[in-house]
């Protein structure tokens, strides 16, 4: 418990760079100049090995409920059938367990800057903005060709941007909506967005959860070395701390889509509105 993981998982110090909508901003805090702490980190290798596990079971599923599969990575179930209740028993599990752990991870942070900067808990000022998981199944009621139906949604590299008139949303942020968070890379920046009624009715409430990749880690391992990104980074005044070099390669900036790109699409497509911009100053990497 307490740890980030490998791969694009990331503790990030950043500052609050540009804010966009100030009623949204103002309802989650961010003020121009202020600090962040953005963590992305999840279950540890729970949701990956309940997804393998899954798998096989699941296909075979598939073939005995009569379910035609155009690829076999959609393979499923019925959502109350024996093996649906068990494959959501076990994600549930897994994500309960990230939730925890970004709780923990978050206490630890905290911890750090309190002790770094010599404040007090008042003085730092320090409160959780929103906790959201990309990769779950939730079952949400959405209209459906002008009828209220109760639906399982997974949504799988996306994130929930529910709008403020939605029941789930915490009353803190019912008057502009749901917090909606959009890492780009450690190099340039990422987002604070806020749920749309347009998302609610093009994407069952869902926006993207980052900036995604546009080269492979292998192909980004050939085109620069970590003591290059490093240096890039360090011109840009942005300390990073990784347990190795090959993750700092493999996750260089140039392997992500543009974020200001992105996020200006999601914006002009009404699937959430920008709020603030949030520029890098310090990397965590698993």
């Amino acid at each position: 418990m307490g740890t980030l993981g490998s791969g694009n998982h990331f503790a990030e110090l950043q500052v609050v760079e540009r804010v966009f909508d100030s009623a949204a901003a103002q309802a989650f805090g961010l003020v121009e100049g202020g600090i962040t702490l953005m963590l992305h980190s999840g279950s540890r290798g729970l949701g990956y090995q309940v997804c393998d596990d899954f798998l096989q079971e699941m296909i075979r599923a598939s073939a005995k409920y009569g379910i035609r599969l155009p690829d076999r990575q959609l393979c499923c179930a019925p959502v109350q059938s024996p093996e649906g209740r068990e494959y959501l028993a076990a994600m549930a599990a897994a994500a309960n367990y990230a939730w925890a752990n970004r709780q923990i991870i978050m206490h630890l942070a905290r911890e750090s800057l309190l002790e770094t900067l010599r404040m007090s808990e008042a003085e730092l000022g320090a409160r959780l903005l929103y906790d959201v998981c990309h990769n779950i199944a939730k079952f949400e009621v959405h209209e459906v060709a002008g009828v209220r139906k109760r639906l399982c949604v997974h949504r799988k590299g996306a994130t929930r941007a529910f709008p403020g008139t939605r029941a789930e949303v915490p009353p803190r942020y019912r008057s502009v909506g749901q917090p909606v968070l959009v890492p780009g890379n450690m190099g340039t920046g990422s987002y604070v967005c806020v749920g749309t009624e347009r998302a609610m009715e093009e994407t069952f409430g869902s926006s993207c959860h980052g900036a995604g990749r546009m080269m492979s880690r292998g192909a980004a391992l050939r085109t620069k070395k970590a003591d290059e990104v490093i240096a890039d980074l360090e011109q840009r005044e942005i300390v990073i701390m990784a347990r190795s070099k090959k993750t700092i390669a493999e996750e260089m900036p140039d392997a992500y889509k543009d974020i200001d790109a992105v996020v200006e699409v999601l914006d002009k497509a009404g699937l959430a509105r920008r709020v603030a911009r949030l520029r890098p100053v310090g990397v965590i990497k698993g």
